[in-house]
């Protein structure tokens, strides 16, 4: 396809958006939900046409040698399908917070001020192989009630294409715009570069894939975006921990699925505990199979380590590879966090409320912890239901993506007449 007729297909996308996202704006609840539940009805009725195009990328990711860890992302199959039906209606039961006015007051003048709750308009969102996260997107999106250009990896094309037919067409079942969830029905990476300088049609774009696609993103985009770059993740144990606790946690942070953005990529060690929780928990993690790369304070404790170098501090493996530096105190601590952390996750283990009141004043990341596994930075375990990713900039939400993070707030004012003098 022509640079040209890109170009004309993705800005045509862009004002049918537009308009779909003013109709949303006065969608009430019942209705918005009586369009998620058609979607997972549809979903589940046509669950034969989705297993044959999705069919149709899993040959193509066998033809071209995609991993068998990518291969798994891909597949669809009759659970997966009711699972992707199932979390819609999650986000159905969720409450709506667009109209929600979440503060009012009295000026002296007897103006009434408020803030009121609304859709943030069109949102982009980019994103790479897995198709289940063209549902996810599109469901919190009606819900929250903008619109959404969708724009897929190429390895999912045939699977994401008909997953948007279907929930369009549930849309338009309920009376609302089936243009409020559309895609980029193309491969070409120039549909990515029209998307993001569409600022005409488009409000927020979300990339949520490698650092590579969100830096290009970021580097080019007229649309304001919500990026997450990566996840380098640290657990800090404190002298003031309890060890048992401290192992529990750390374990789990790196262990219980090493492959996504909240497992911890480098653990800190206060060196007055060192002697005694490291060789423990070095040897616990090198049995399930964890690469230990450690500081040189680390490798005199645990030899069997291998030593770590700069580039490990900033690394995310999103692997079974941990670095590890005993640190002098806490300001070491939280030094090394300022340096090398990338504002995801970062978690404390102490005893000590003084030093875990100063871990969470000083840390500069969109959720931290106390005493608890990096591995709960996520929307549904922070109780805020489904999300369409984690953001580590802070304009204008900073954390897990919901629901209330898909809206932003204007101000509306009640008068009985008055004029300003």
């Amino acid at each position: 396809m022509s640079d040209s007729r890109i170009l004309n297909m993705v800005q045509e996308i862009g004002k049918e958006a537009k308009k779909a996202s003013r109709m949303l704006r006065g969608a009430g609840r019942a209705q918005k939900d009586e369009a998620l539940k058609h979607m997972a009805d549809a979903l589940i009725k046509r669950r034969d046409e989705i297993l044959r195009e999705n069919e149709k990328d899993l040959k193509n990711a066998r033809d071209i040698g995609l991993s068998s860890a990518m291969i798994d992302r891909l597949t669809l199959n009759e659970d997966r399908i009711e699972e992707m039906a199932n979390g819609i209606m999650e986000v159905a039961s969720l409450p709506d917070p667009v109209g929600e006015v979440i503060k009012m007051w009295k000026r002296p003048n007897g103006l009434i001020v408020g803030r009121m709750r609304i859709p943030l308009g069109v949102i982009g969102f980019i994103y790479e192989s897995r198709p289940n996260v063209t549902v996810d997107a599109a469901s919190l999106c009606l819900k929250s009630g903008n619109a959404v250009i969708l724009k897929g990896g190429s390895e999912a094309i045939n699977s994401n294409m008909v997953l948007v037919q279907i929930l369009a067409d549930a849309l338009e079942k309920s009376g609302l715009p089936k243009t409020a969830v559309q895609m980029i029905p193309t491969t070409d990476r120039e549909a990515v570069k029209v998307l993001i300088s569409m600022d005409e049609y488009v409000d927020v774009i979300i990339p949520r894939g490698g650092e590579g696609l969100i830096r290009f993103v970021a580097e080019n985009s007229k649309v304001p975006v919500l990026k997450h770059y990566k996840g380098v993740c640290h657990v800090y144990v404190d002298e003031y921990a309890d060890l048992d606790m401290a192992q529990e946690i750390c374990f789990n942070a790196k262990v219980q699925r090493p492959g996504v953005c909240n497992a911890m990529e480098t653990m800190l060690v206060h060196k007055n505990i060192a002697s005694e929780f490291l060789p423990k928990m070095l040897k616990r993690f090198q049995d399930a199979g964890v690469e230990i790369r450690g500081c040189e304070k680390t490798l005199e404790i645990y030899p069997d380590a291998k030593p770590a170098n700069e580039e490990d501090w900033p690394a995310e493996y999103l692997d079974l590879v941990l670095s590890v530096k005993v640190v002098e105190d806490m300001n070491e601590a939280l030094d090394h966090i300022e340096k090398y952390g990338s504002n995801h996750t970062e978690a404390i283990v102490t005893n000590d409320y003084n030093n875990a009141q100063k871990f969470l004043s000083e840390v500069d990341s969109s959720v931290v912890l106390v005493n608890a596994s990096t591995r709960f930075n996520d929307g549904n375990q922070l109780g805020l239901g489904a999300e369409i990713g984690i953001n580590t900039s802070k304009l204008h939400a900073f954390g897990p993506m919901s629901l209330e993070e898909l809206t932003t707030t204007k101000f509306i004012v009640y008068g009985s007449g008055q004029i300003r003098k």
